[in-house]
């Protein structure tokens, strides 16, 4: 299996940065913003993005585990928040690469049965095949591949790199 490195640890680390700010611009008006990293991937780039806005933040950010079936979205959805915590707050949704937009799409929807102020998504890696209307509002990479391509995003330690496979 061919891979071809995308994205490197450094750059992966700036786009963090990037859309850690971006996500600042977005909630300047909120005290308290929620940060749903789905799980695995999702949830460790989530925990990246929490720890950058608290650096350079005053915002309050609470993190939550986002547990989805991405192989049957239809599945029960959880959270490590119950709905009470995300309720009248921001939340920003956050997974690894969005390729057919399910994963993303049901998530989107649980969170959208309780009241809102606001809902973001971010993803690292948008390879703009989805299945479904949905979009990210923040991402670190939007790259254009063919419908047999898979961009798989590696994690090892503290060091995150994504490949074209």
């Amino acid at each position: 299996m061919d891979r071809k490195k995308i994205l490197d640890h450094i750059s992966i680390n700036k786009k963090i940065k990037r859309i850690s700010l971006q996500i600042i611009e977005s909630n300047i008006t909120e005290n308290e913003i929620i940060i749903a990293g789905i799980e695995r991937k999702g949830f460790i780039i989530a925990k990246k993005i929490h720890d950058e806005i608290n650096k350079i933040s005053d915002i309050k950010v609470k993190m939550c585990n986002v547990k989805i079936d991405k192989n049957n979205p239809l599945n029960e959805i959880s959270t490590s928040l119950n709905s009470e915590k995300f309720q009248n707050k921001s939340v920003i949704v956050i997974d690894d690469v969005l390729n057919s937009g399910a994963t993303l799409m049901y998530t989107v929807k649980y969170f959208l049965n309780t009241r809102l102020k606001g809902l973001k998504t971010v993803v690292l890696v948008d390879r703009n095949h989805k299945k479904y209307p949905i979009k990210a509002d923040f991402k670190g990479l939007s790259l254009s591949t063919s419908i047999q391509n898979k961009v798989e995003v590696s994690i090892n330690g503290d060091k995150i790199e994504a490949y074209l496979v």
